[in-house]
Parts: structure tokens; C-alpha cells; sequence
């Protein structure tokens, strides 16, 4: 009888560990014009998430808090502690650890990619660094940490480090900069503010880049006049770099970016000062000899992280692109013709959160982080 019993136990245990869910999170229904969101809660309790990225085969995903914490988190949803080995940052006003990005080899060199603010600069002032390092095989520790570019000059008081990193399909780095609130510089092709900067992954630069060889410029630079790019992705269809800013009142922009060309701040803008005064510099909506953007809007939703969907799992989602929101607390789908934003729709206003980072994940779900005190990770999908 004690054996009979026992056997019963044991089966009835196998039967609940094999179709129990991994991990048991809330989950809440939103509207949408495709039909009903699930969004699932994976993680609370971050503290001002800024980026993600995936891991390959199910080992989760890193995230960056902005104080300067790397955390892993588990494919069945559980937090680590902090990762050694990531570098001191300068966590004031909107600087910290920010972006995050994996080696293209990442399978082969486990090499892991961070941005974030540096001190240093004169009178306190800090730029954006970006460094790579080793994850260690149990995803403790970054290993040989090392800084292969900076910002120059420094000269962020808090504001404006844009920070998103990108690698093309040819292995290239793609670096979006803010102008660090000093307008002037994202036309000053001297210094590193305001720009887009392209290396290779050692931090070299490309011999091919539009102003080597030019006096008085810098190298890296692959475009200017912007202002604080929070966003960029590449495109999967065409293998072009994508990129959205924040305007100042007004005038956030999504630019796709070429060669050498001048995106038009300050000289064009379609936002007016805080105070509700003209941009001193400005000259109006357009200025001859810079790009208009590619989409605007006139009213700033405060645009953060862009990834655009390619998945199989979700058609109706297929070729948009999905932008984090932080002033209007929203996520932002756009459909196209071509490249041409035809349609927009404004997604998850009822959770009241600022929306830092959106990423397609493996599973063709979407995963935001949410910039707050007690930030958390939402995955996202269709019912």
C-alpha cells in the first residue's frame, strides 16, 4: 500500500513539473487595433532599466539599470545580483549605464558591448564611453573590461548622452551621441556631440569613414546635426541604420541616417525652447544643405528604444516598427508603405510608465523595460 502510494505521488509530481509554466507572472489585456495585448510582468523592482539585450540559446537576457548595475535575467524569469567587472559610471541627471550590445561573434567571443556616461571632463562635466568585455561562462562577471571610444570633449552636465549602439551587417559599430545640451556642437565637426560615429568593434576607425583625412575633423563621425538620439535600429529589409531623437519642445524626429550628411540641429527644428522661445539657431523648419527628417512629430512623445518586427508569431505586426514613448508614457506602433510611415497607433497608456527600451526577442514577443524607481520588463504579444 505505502509503495502504491508513493508511486501515485511520484506521478502525480512528474505530471505538475511537466505541465506547470516555467515562471507564474501577472498578466494584464490592452487594447489594440489588431485585437487584445497580453502583456505579462516578468520582473519589478529595476531601478531606472536603460537597455536589453538577448542571449543566445535561452540563457535569458542582460539589462542595464542606470546607476551602473548588469543584470541577467533568466529565461524563466529570475534576477541576478550585479554583474562585476562593469565600468564606474557618472550616474547624474540622464547619465549612467545605458545601452547595451552583443558581438555579432557573440557565440564564438562572448563579447559584450555597454555605453554609458564617463566623468572626468572639466568642472565635473562627463561625455559617453563606450567599453567591451567578456561575459563569463556563468554569467557573473564582465571580464577584461576595456574603453574603445570617447566622448571629446566632455562636456555633459547631466543632459543629452544619446547612447544607442548598433552593428551593421558588414560588423560595423554604430554609435548615436547626443550634443550634450551645448547646441552649437552637434555642426562643430571637431568635437563628438551631436553626432552618429562609426568603428569597428576594436574602436578603430574605418579608413572608408566620410571625413578621415580631413583637417580639423573627426574621423568617427558618420553624420551630424543631431540632438539626442535615444533610438536606433537597423532596418532587417534594407540593412539601414534607423534612427529617432528627441526635439527640443517639440520636433522628435526618426532619421535615416547616410553617409556624411547633416540632419539639420540646431539650424532645423521643428521644436521651440522650454521657456516657449525660438531656437536661437534656428532658421526654421529646414535649412539648405540638411536632411528633413524622415517622420516628425510636432508634439514630442519623448521617443527612447526602436525595434523594428520581423517575426513569424505575430503577421498583423509584420514590417512596423514599435518606438518606446517616455513623456506620454505610451508605445508607439507605425506601419509603412515602403519606408513611408502611413499609419500610427499608441499602445499601453493605461500602465502609466515611462517606456525606455522595446526589443523583438527570440520568441517574436516584444520586451519593454520601463524607466522608473521600481522599473520593470513586460513581454508583449497578440491573444
Amino acid at each position: 500500500m505505502l509503495r502504491k502510494t508513493l508511486l501515485a505521488t511520484l506521478c502525480a509530481s512528474a505530471l505538475l513539473t511537466v505541465t506547470a509554466p516555467v515562471f507564474a507572472a501577472p498578466t494584464q489585456d490592452f487594447k489594440s487595433e489588431q485585437g487584445p495585448l497580453e502583456v505579462t510582468t516578468m520582473i519589478k523592482g529595476l531601478e531606472h532599466p536603460w537597455a536589453l539585450a538577448f542571449l543566445p540559446d535561452r540563457q535569458g537576457m542582460l539589462v542595464t539599470e542606470r546607476p551602473g548595475n548588469l543584470r541577467v535575467v533568466s529565461a524563466d524569469g529570475k534576477l541576478s545580483a550585479p554583474l562585476s567587472g562593469v565600468p564606474k559610471v557618472w550616474a547624474k541627471g540622464q547619465g549612467g549605464l545605458l545601452d547595451v550590445a552583443l558581438s555579432p561573434d557573440f557565440k564564438q567571443d562572448r563579447t559584450v558591448y555597454l555605453s554609458y556616461a564617463e566623468g572626468g571632463g572639466e568642472g565635473d562635466k562627463a561625455g559617453t564611453a563606450v567599453g567591451r568585455g567578456r561575459l563569463s561562462d556563468d554569467l557573473t562577471a564582465l571580464k577584461d573590461f576595456n574603453v574603445i571610444f570617447r566622448q571629446e570633449p566632455k562636456l555633459s552636465v547631466g543632459n543629452h548622452f544619446g547612447s544607442r549602439l548598433v552593428f551593421d551587417r558588414d560588423g560595423y559599430l554604430f554609435i548615436t551621441l547626443g550634443e550634450n545640451n551645448d547646441r552649437p556642437t552637434a555642426q562643430d565637426l571637431d568635437k563628438l556631440q551631436g553626432k552618429v560615429v562609426r568603428i569597428y568593434p576594436d574602436g578603430k576607425v574605418p579608413d572608408d569613414n566620410p571625413f578621415v583625412g580631413q583637417t580639423g575633423v573627426r574621423p568617427e563621425i558618420w553624420s551630424y546635426g543631431h540632438r539626442n538620439p535615444q533610438g536606433a535600429a537597423l532596418n532587417p529589409w534594407t540593412g539601414t541604420l534607423w534612427e529617432n531623437e528627441h526635439g527640443p519642445q517639440g520636433g522628435d524626429e526618426i532619421n535615416i541616417i547616410e553617409r556624411g550628411k547633416n540632419y539639420g540641429w540646431p539650424m532645423a527644428t521643428h521644436g521651440i525652447n522650454y521657456s516657449g522661445q525660438p531656437i536661437p539657431e534656428a532658421k526654421g523648419k529646414s535649412a539648405e544643405g540638411t536632411v528633413a527628417p524622415h517622420h516628425v512629430w510636432e508634439k514630442s512623445p519623448g521617443l527612447s528604444g526602436m525595434a523594428f518586427y520581423d517575426a513569424d508569431r505575430f503577421k498583423a505586426w509584420q514590417h512596423n516598427v514599435f518606438i518606446g514613448a517616455l513623456v506620454s508614457q505610451e508605445l508607439i506602433r507605425l506601419q509603412f508603405d515602403g519606408d513611408k510611415v502611413v499609419h500610427e497607433e499608441r499602445l499601453l497608456g493605461e500602465l502609466n510608465k515611462r517606456i525606455r527600451d522595446v526589443r523583438q526577442g527570440p520568441d517574436g514577443y516584444l520586451y519593454v523595460l520601463t524607466d522608473e524607481d521600481d522599473g520593470a520588463l513586460y513581454k508583449i504579444g497578440l491573444k
